[in-house]
């Protein structure tokens, strides 16, 4: 956990924000979220927070819009309202009243687990009995969810090929036909995904 400081520093002085100046900053709060807007969703790095506010940064432009959801890899979510955005970093005020011991401990009822996006792709799957279709349901720096419309084995290892994603190999960790949880062999870097995701949902936020 960061230090406490008094003053939410990334919002600056716009009008809108001042009243954030004594709510309690939290600095140094390294920490992976999703942006949801209505492009999709893009990964972030929570920078600080404080009651009233959030700094967040990407690892490209940050989409357009005002009003954005943050969500935290155990699923819960806040409601934003950007005020100022500048390249990869942006402030942002809460739109509701936000418990900050519980954002920066993740001190929820929801389990942790992987940052995941909700996109949509389609690939072929290919393993030893055959080839078949699949579309993503969500995908993760170690993983992903699809449904396939051949039949997979726990533990089976399968090859993922698309437009869209380079070359993957994974294995069947679980399975609900036609519904296939997998993990990959080789996992993203965070950059390497949060650009993967981005380059799928919004191309145009990856150039200078």
């Amino acid at each position: 956990m960061g230090y406490p400081e008094t003053d939410f520093e990334a919002a600056g002085d716009h009008p809108q924000t001042r009243d954030q100046r004594g709510a309690t900053r939290y600095t140094s709060l390294i920490r992976s979220a999703k942006l949801i807007c209505g492009s999709g969703e893009f990964v972030c790095v929570i920078r600080d927070v404080s009651a009233t506010g959030i700094s967040l940064r990407t690892f490209h432009r940050l989409p357009s819009g005002d009003r954005m959801a943050l969500e935290l890899p155990n699923g819960e979510g806040f409601e934003l309202q950007k005020v100022r955005s500048e390249g990869r970093e942006g402030s942002f005020t809460f739109l509701n009243p936000v418990p900050v011991e519980t954002l920066i401990r993740e001190t929820t009822n929801y389990p942790k687990r992987q940052l995941r996006l909700n996109i949509e792709i389609p690939v072929e799957v290919a393993c030893l009995t055959g080839r078949g279709q699949a579309i993503t349901r969500n995908l993760s720096q170690q993983g992903a969810c699809l449904d396939c419309d051949m039949p997979l084995a726990i533990a089976q290892t399968v090859k993922l090929t698309g437009s869209e994603l380079p070359e993957i190999r994974a294995k069947v960790r679980w399975r609900r036909a036609p519904e296939y949880g997998l993990a990959f062999d080789t996992t993203f870097s965070l950059a390497d995904f949060a650009r993967m995701a981005a380059s799928i949902q919004s191309p145009v936020l990856l150039s200078e």
